[in-house]
């Protein structure tokens, strides 16, 4: 017997979540640090939306698990929010598939600005200084979902083939 070949969409969801982490990880300038989107989330809200009987929960929970190990966040923070996003993109998929992607972008913004608060209680509860600074990545991960859909959308029908 031989073993199957990895299935090419499987492989899309991995290699685009395998870029994201690679983006969370990539250095910034400082003065771009506070902009930088939230891309693993995005990409798993992407996923969710459009794979959404293989993307769900336990892989947001085990990404945000993840994304606490490699960026040295208490653990649980990451998976908390990005539970919370996966749940809330995985129960309204089929009515944010059929919307245009500025609308797509308006409604994800109060998902990714949910995703930065439940960061920000928990930093807040370490000693940290919370500010409205915090909800910066939210807009900014909201300004490159469009450009971000179409990319993961392309790449996915081209691993279809």
């Amino acid at each position: 017997m031989t073993a199957s070949p990895i299935r090419p969409r499987f492989a899309a969801i991995v290699l685009s979540l395998l870029a994201a982490g690679l983006l969370l990880s990539a250095p910034v300038p400082t003065w771009a640090a506070a902009w930088q989107p939230p891309w693993l989330t995005l990409v798993l809200a992407y996923w969710c939306l459009a794979q959404p009987d293989r993307v769900g929960i336990a892989v947001a929970m085990l990404l945000g698990v993840l994304q606490d190990a490699l960026t040295g966040a208490p653990l649980g923070q990451h998976a908390l929010a990005m539970v919370l996003v996966a749940a809330a993109v995985l129960g309204a998929h089929q009515r944010l598939r059929v919307l245009p992607l500025a609308q797509q972008a308006l409604l994800l913004l109060p998902l990714l600005a949910v995703h930065q608060l439940v960061l920000a209680l928990v930093t807040g509860s370490t000693g940290r200084p919370v500010t409205l600074a915090m909800l910066a990545p939210a807009l900014s991960g909201a300004l490159v979902w469009p450009w971000l859909f179409l990319t993961l959308r392309d790449l996915r029908r081209r691993a279809g083939r």
